[in-house]
């Protein structure tokens, strides 16, 4: 019972993904052949909105439910970490035609061969674990 708030976010979060389209490998296709706007508008907003309430959660100084300071700890700059593992997720993104979250939503719609992508996600996370040490951060 814990949960179930979480459970009933996910469940309006995977509608509105269903229902906006969002989880429609002809969207994503059409995103990649420079077709239609649709996708580049849910993304670019998606982004903007991110930098807008991160800004505020740092300049606010705002804390957790629990009480606890909010920390966003800066990361260093370098080209090789997003070249690589943009390309990565880029090519994973076209060959399967969604990125992680909505697999989850599109297995929910009955389209069970996702779970071969969730499966390699979690893979290539368990293989990325393993190798963190050699690549470049």
């Amino acid at each position: 019972m814990k949960y179930f708030k979480y459970l009933i976010l996910g469940t309006v979060f995977g509608i509105v993904l269903t229902k906006a389209e969002l989880i429609s490998w002809f969207r994503i296709f059409e995103m990649f052949k420079f077709q239609a706007f649709h996708m580049y508008g849910v993304i670019g907003s998606a982004v903007v909105l991110g930098v807008i309430i991160t800004q505020y959660i740092k300049r606010t100084k705002m804390k957790s439910m629990s009480g606890d300071p909010i920390e966003i700890a800066p990361k260093k700059f370098s080209y090789a970490r997003y070249l690589i593992g943009g390309t990565i997720f880029g090519l994973g993104w076209a060959l399967t035609g969604a990125c992680p979250g909505p697999l989850f939503v599109q297995v929910g719609n009955g389209y069970l061969v996702m779970l071969v992508a969730i499966g390699s996600g979690l893979l290539g996370t368990y293989v990325y674990g393993l190798l963190r040490n050699k690549l470049p951060h």
